[in-house]
């Protein structure tokens, strides 16, 4: 049995995620075309964000909402809001690569309470509640128990053309690659963080983020027992701009190296 909020995230998710593979096929033969898959992916995107406003708002209509197409919706004194993003990994799904997600996050009172991650392609729902634990699909959740770099997998997101963050991404790279088993980068930062909560990445940093993309993963992993900040040591990851996600054994390691390098 779920919690209610989590029953609520997951009929909007699955429904978002039924139009979501449709688009995804006709994605994959519009890669032949000469004109390319581009705006059709813009179409699905927005077709998938109406459709989890439309079952959220049913569920829970005095609930505002954040969406990452359209902005913020509702009262602004609301002390309840959805943090939406219907389609993160959109570069992966305009050039038919399987793997994206869908994220929704519930914030009450400023404070995150619970999150869901939703993967169409691997049909995996990450989810917890504040104080009750992470799981996925109906699994308990935990995060990996390695305390050495040299045994540690990173995740990690590169800027593409006109985003801030190359430079500092490039002076992270050396000492990453040096003192780390290796670094991996799938281009979902929510799945990115899932997969820390799962225990299949041993940490995760980013720069230059939004609170769709981060805020149903920073609860994850808190709930399965890491440690998530600002890579500079500050504590607002949801709207700081920049994350770090780890176990408690590696975040201080992590976060160490990373400040020496990029200087933050």
């Amino acid at each position: 049995m779920w919690p209610p909020i989590i029953n609520v995230m997951n009929g909007a998710a699955r429904k978002a995620a039924r139009s979501l593979l449709h688009d995804f096929g006709e994605v994959e033969q519009l890669q032949v075309s000469r004109k390319g898959p581009a705006d059709f992916v813009s179409e699905a995107d927005r077709r998938a964000e109406q459709i989890l406003k439309f079952e959220l708002k049913k569920a829970r209509p005095d609930f505002a909402l954040l969406l990452e197409e359209e902005g913020f919706v509702g009262n602004e004194n609301c002390v309840d809001r959805w943090i939406v993003d219907p389609l993160d990994g959109t570069t992966n799904f305009l050039h038919g690569i399987p793997h994206f997600a869908i994220s929704i996050a519930h914030e009450h009172n400023g404070e995150l309470e619970a999150g869901m991650i939703y993967d169409p392609c691997r049909d995996e729902t990450f989810w917890a509640v504040k104080g009750s634990g992470c799981y996925l699909n109906n699994t308990r959740l935990r995060v990996s128990a390695r305390s050495s770099l040299d045994t540690a997998i990173l995740a990690t997101g590169i800027p593409f053309i006109g985003r801030p963050g190359k430079e500092e991404i490039l002076a992270a790279l050396v000492p990453v690659m040096d003192q780390t088993a290796g670094l991996r980068r799938f281009g979902v930062a929510s799945l990115d963080l899932a997969y820390v909560a799962a225990g299949r990445f041993d940490g995760y940093w980013e720069i230059g983020l939004s609170p769709w993309d981060v805020g149903a993963g920073i609860l994850l992993v808190r709930e399965a027992g890491g440690l998530v900040s600002e890579i500079n040591g500050r504590n607002d990851p949801l709207n700081g701009g920049s994350i770090l996600a780890s176990n408690g054994l590696l975040f201080d390691q992590v976060g160490k190296m990373l400040r020496e390098a990029i200087k933050v």
